[in-house]
């Protein structure tokens, strides 16, 4: 039982740091953005929208476009990472109440390695659904992504002699495509991360 429960405490560790890592990762390219829209800002004034401030808007935002992308990468591997912690978490209860079999009515969590095992550890009603998808993290920073790849696809537009109109529906339709791709292949990835998860675990402890 001590031996299960440090590893279990070595678990909730890691996961801690991992929790850590995307929100300092997330706080990161937020500081990057704003301060990106606050140089524009001032570059702007100083050279009154001129072919100087599109050069530097086209040096700066893809900067920031490319920490956003990294952003957002990392936090579709944390959010896998956490499944796999979860996993062995539920791994290690399953132990628990193999010793203890009288405690489970106090176990709250899941204990069975596998998806509705998962999903009750994390909490009541929180099956990988699309709002949940929309409103993580992940989609937060993919948005910011979206609109920065729209804004330098309407500037390079601009640059090169596209007019207002042209350049404003060429940077909407860039973060609309964008924001689509975003959404697909991060379900796509979390979904075949999940399934690696439990093919790795071999479903030794299924509830089913």
């Amino acid at each position: 039982m001590q031996i299960l429960a440090t590893e279990h405490w070595s678990l909730l560790a890691t996961r801690s740091i991992t929790y850590g890592a995307v929100f300092s990762r997330t706080a990161i390219f937020l500081t990057v953005v704003s301060a990106a829209v606050v140089a524009l800002a001032l570059v702007a004034q100083a050279t009154d929208f001129g072919d100087r401030f599109y050069v530097f808007a086209l040096l700066v935002l893809p900067v920031a476009l490319f920490i956003g992308l990294a952003t957002f990468i990392r936090l579709i591997d944390a959010w896998l990472e956490d499944f796999w912690l979860v996993y062995g978490m539920n791994r290690l209860r399953h132990a628990y109440l193999e010793i203890a079999p009288d405690l489970e009515p106090y176990f709250i969590t899941g204990h069975h390695d596998d998806p509705q095992g998962v999903t009750e550890t994390y909490g009541p009603h929180t099956e990988m659904r699309f709002y949940r998808l929309i409103a993580s993290t992940s989609m937060l920073v993919g948005v910011i992504d979206a609109a920065l790849a729209g804004i330098i696809a309407g500037l390079f537009a601009a640059a090169v002699g596209g007019g207002p109109a042209p350049s404003i529906v060429i940077g909407a339709v860039v973060t609309a495509v964008s924001v689509v791709l975003l959404i697909r292949n991060s379900r796509r990835f979390i979904d075949h991360g999940r399934r690696s998860l439990h093919s790795h675990f071999g479903r030794q402890i299924d509830a089913g």
